[in-house]
């Protein structure tokens, strides 16, 4: 009888351990995160589509984002060139990561759409800086998606800017954000 009790106890604990456990994560399945900054002589303007990764933890609302540099595409090569040698010294820093929480008691497992604030770490071109973003979070037919747009400093992440460029370049890029995600099974 006592042994009886404690294997139903055990199983209680276990069952409610899990059931306590369970998250609800999204994945990925289609990014495009694109940046622009206005420039005297030619707009610099760079997409990417693919290489990134992100996910979001509905059940903690935890959330993160690896974008490749490498991934972006410019409509000219050299600019493509100069960008991830001369700026982004990309095969030593290959990405950008965001990990952070959404600050919004929302529940994005049921449908609707969320305007949401998301706090966290920024890590670009090996400098890591606490940010703030905004965005929006739509969850329609199972599905996530997210759009965000923020402003970003270049010389917090110190890439720098050669003196003779600096008149050319803007300080600040804008950066848009659409990320889709299927639940993880």
């Amino acid at each position: 009888m006592k042994r009886n009790i404690i294997i139903l106890l055990s199983f209680f604990f276990l069952t409610l351990g899990e059931a306590f456990s369970q998250n609800v994560i999204f994945l990925a399945d289609k990014m495009k995160t694109a940046f622009f900054s206005e420039a005297r002589i030619e707009n610099i303007d760079a997409t990417s589509t693919t290489g990134s990764t992100a996910a979001i933890n509905a059940t903690n609302r935890d959330i993160a984002f690896k974008i490749s540099i490498l991934s972006f595409r410019f409509k000219n090569s050299l600019m493509e060139e100069h960008f991830n040698e001369n700026y982004m010294d990309s095969n030593k820093f290959p990405y950008g990561i965001f990990k952070g929480k959404i600050l919004d008691e929302v529940d994005l497992t049921k449908e609707g759409r969320y305007p949401v604030t998301v706090e966290g770490t920024l890590d670009v071109h090996g400098i890591s800086k606490p940010r703030k973003f905004t965005g929006v979070i739509e969850n329609k037919a199972g599905r996530l998606f997210l759009d965000s747009e923020f402003m970003m400093p270049v010389a917090d992440h110190k890439i720098d800017i050669p003196n003779d460029k600096l008149s050319n370049i803007s300080q600040t890029i804008k950066v848009t954000l659409h990320a889709e995600f299927i639940r993880k099974k």
